[in-house]
């Protein structure tokens, strides 16, 4: 009898065992965690939520995840075709701004993500709009919404006119915390072909010089000069940062010929070069 007392015994605790561990694995994932929300645009089927790892927006390139909830049943879209389009709205014109196509997250089920890159801040009198059009089960939907978009604390993007006559964005995707040490670095490339359109540019050179202009202009080693990466659409190298403080990048870029479009090697009678982006740590 105490035999079959302790087979019922394990049977039991076995069976609580496997309860509990499904119980575990059915507990629901936080897709959203470390992210932070930036704005909610609306329209009377969805609220489509837009994050970030600040929970702002701001002049420069931008990193973003979006998820889009049904009003009605409180759920969120896990199947859904969607685009965007910043626009600013100047006094005298209206422009977009470089940006990535929207693609679902892998390993998730309802965050999408793409980055958008905002070449100049909003003032008191001009700013920027943001419009979504998405498509799920064949219905298709829009949104759009004002954003708020204030001035980077650093020069993080720089539009300018190379000397082909093109107008190119350059902006500073990484590193987002700069440390100490040898940082990941990645540069995003544009040209303007009109006001609505900014594609990448690809397989073109750039030259990295970091600075300090408050330490005897002073450089650092072992820096790795961005290499265009087809996979990321940008160009990735190895910024060596030796000390905490304000850098300046400096920048020379030249095309597929070798021709040099913007920007000048740092010498004892050049400071800077006139193509640069900044970094503060």
């Amino acid at each position: 009898m105490n035999n079959i007392k302790l087979l019922l015994l394990t049977v039991f605790v076995l069976a609580m065992t496997a309860c509990s561990q499904d119980d575990t694995s059915s507990e629901p994932i936080n897709e959203i965690e470390n992210l932070m929300l930036v704005q909610e645009f609306s329209n009377t089927t969805h609220t489509l939520e837009l994050f970030s790892e600040s929970g702002s927006l701001q002049q420069g390139y931008n990193a973003l995840t979006l998820r889009i909830k049904d009003n009605a049943t409180e759920t969120f879209v896990e199947n859904a075709a969607v685009s965007w389009n910043p626009m600013m709205q100047m006094m005298q014109m209206a422009h977009s701004a470089p940006k990535s196509s929207l693609e679902k997250v892998v390993d998730t089920q309802t965050l999408y993500s793409g980055y958008l890159v905002f070449q100049m801040a909003e003032n008191e009198h001009e700013g920027w709009t943001l419009s979504f059009t998405y498509t799920i089960d064949g219905t298709d939907y829009e949104v759009s919404d004002v954003i708020s978009v204030p001035a980077a604390a650093r020069k993080n993007v720089t539009v300018f006119t190379g000397s082909d006559g093109v107008n190119y964005i350059l902006a500073l995707a990484a590193p987002k915390t700069p440390e100490v040490a040898s940082n990941d670095l990645s540069i995003a490339l544009f040209k303007k072909e009109s006001m609505m359109m900014f594609p990448v540019v690809e397989d073109y050179s750039i030259a990295i010089d970091p600075r300090m202009p408050s330490m005897g202009n002073h450089s650092s080693p072992n820096n790795v000069d961005p290499v265009y990466d087809a996979v990321s659409g940008m160009y990735q190298g190895e910024l060596s940062l030796t000390m905490s403080g304000y850098w300046k990048l400096n920048l020379i870029l030249s095309n597929q010929q070798g021709d040099i479009l913007k920007g000048e090697a740092v010498t004892d009678s050049v400071e800077s070069s006139s193509l640069f982006l900044e970094l503060e740590f």
